[in-house]
């Protein structure tokens, strides 16, 4: 198993509607179409950091979690569920898909 971890730097002026769309839209078809381990968004209390400080984006305001069986898999259904007209649609409802500062993908394995 792998695991895909996304952290996204998304606009925090934007997180009550960003939060309200995930809820109602993203996360039932995301969970609908991979194994969501869970989609998490940020509460109003400041990151704990040590050793070098954060740049100016500061923390990923948004995190999700995916299991995959292998990276292959994972290359070859992504970008399929992405393209779909219903993700398309949803996609639509995103309170602000310009503003998303950074996003960070980042792939690991359980030890």
């Amino acid at each position: 198993m792998i695991y895909e971890i996304r952290n996204y730097h998304f606009e925090p002026s934007l997180m009550t509607e960003y939060k309200a769309w995930a809820r109602e839209s993203a996360v039932p078809h995301i969970r609908a179409n991979v194994d969501l381990v869970g989609f998490w968004t940020n509460i109003d209390e400041q990151p704990e950091v040590t050793g070098r400080a954060l740049d100016e984006l500061g923390s990923a305001t948004v995190t999700w979690i995916i299991r995959w069986p292998d990276i292959q898999t994972r290359h070859d259904t992504m970008a399929k569920i992405f393209a779909t007209p219903e993700w398309n649609e949803i996609s639509k409802g995103n309170p602000g898909r310009q503003h998303y500062h950074r996003i960070e993908v980042k792939f690991a394995e359980e030890l």
